[in-house]
């Protein structure tokens, strides 16, 4: 791995010295999907000169991509890695030791440090996931539900599943924690969230917030479609209010604009997790914010966490449909659940491979001269 950090780098570096730009790579990190060199260029070189270049870049690289952005005193080229790295779920939660109550793992942020949401601080209370077919929607809020189950007792947390696709959310079927079977009809889902409107009330009037009702919609835009404005303005009190009565929700869609789900529901989700985009104006759509650079990730779990116009790249975690039946399968043995869980966690741990391999890359002097050597003993080869 160090040998192909030291080629691509001087490869970026020859780049840029063949159109007279002085620049050198210091160094850079390493995350499951890409690896972001920082470039420190010479006194009076435009960003915007080495931004030019990126499609040079990804030519002498070989590589499908390249995006080159500013980020504090550095400049940062960005590939995707040859061999991408899954983040797997279960052996990530067995990591963590201490949980707090109704905090979601979501996967791991660019340092290689596990990312994690609590749904009932203030600042989130609900959130909206964007993306195109392939971005990894569906398979991120099952992420969220698994956390949520394993480290949340009855007591504390239950959760609502609504799938108009009604095949998303089918393996947590036997979950204790689910409130109801998951939704898949319309109109079962608007007879659910008009009683959860009640219930908030009810909650409201008593002043009651436990315990956490999590409501996951998996596509939001066919419910709308379906159910119409009597949908909208359910939602539209539900996320208003439902905060202070321990109420959240968590929606997909592909494209949240006000036309689809509505202004009132579109300004009402804090939290953004953004995914592969297909355009700058769906990105800017999709965050809420312009220049978050969405439409150049890479999909399939690549994310950005958008809360209160602070920006987060993450690689979110997965976790496999015999997995999930895994973890419930151990949630549902009663008191004795809690300790299968953590046996199975650790079981499943031992099994996978390592998460937390080299997250930095350091360029040296050394290794530039070292590469040096290699490509003149490669010439002199060839001359032979």
């Amino acid at each position: 791995m160090r040998h192909l950090l030291d080629y691509q780098a001087d490869r970026i570096e020859a780049v840029l010295a063949s159109h007279r730009v002085s620049a050198r790579i210091l160094g850079g990190i390493i995350t499951p999907r890409f690896v972001r060199f920082q470039l420190s260029p010479s006194l009076g070189t435009k960003v915007s000169r080495i931004a030019q270049l990126s499609e040079e870049m990804a030519l002498s690289l070989g590589s499908p991509s390249c995006r080159v952005f500013r980020r504090g005193a550095f400049i940062n080229v960005e590939i995707p890695r040859q061999n991408p790295r899954t983040v797997r779920l279960v052996p990530l939660c067995q990591q963590l030791a201490v949980m707090p109550p109704c905090t979601a793992v979501l996967g791991l942020d660019e340092e290689g440090v596990p990312l994690l949401l609590r749904l009932s601080s203030p600042d989130v209370a609900h959130v909206l996931i964007c993306g195109t077919t392939g971005s990894g929607k569906t398979e991120l809020t099952r992420t969220m539900i698994a956390s949520l189950a394993m480290h949340n007792r009855l007591g504390e947390l239950q959760l609502i599943l609504i799938d108009p696709k009604g095949r998303s959310y089918e393996p947590f079927a036997p979950l204790l924690h689910l409130l109801f079977p998951p939704i898949t009809d319309a109109e079962e889902a608007l007879d659910r969230l008009t009683w959860l409107v009640e219930e908030m009330e009810v909650r409201d009037a008593q002043g009651i917030d436990r315990p956490h009702l999590v409501v996951f919609i998996d596509e939001l835009a066919d419910l709308m479609l379906a159910s119409g404005r009597e949908i909208e303005r359910i939602l539209t009190r539900l996320i208003q209010r439902g905060r202070g009565a321990g109420i959240h929700v968590v929606a997909c869609t592909q494209k949240p604009t006000a036309a689809v789900i509505g202004s009132l529901v579109k300004s009402n989700f804090p939290v953004r997790l953004v995914g592969s985009v297909a355009s700058p104006e769906d990105a800017k759509v999709a965050a809420g914010l312009a220049g978050t650079g969405a439409e150049r990730l890479l999909g399939r779990g690549d994310f950005l966490l958008v809360i209160k116009g602070q920006i987060t790249r993450l690689q979110a975690a997965y976790i496999s449909a015999r997995e999930i039946e895994g973890v419930v399968a151990c949630l549902r043995q009663g008191s004795q659940g809690r300790q299968l869980l953590i046996r199975y966690l650790a079981l499943c741990a031992r099994g996978a491979i390592e998460q937390s391999s080299e997250t930095s890359y350091h360029r040296t002097d050394e290794g530039k001269v070292s590469m040096l050597k290699r490509y003149l003993v490669r010439s002199l080869q060839l001359v032979k």
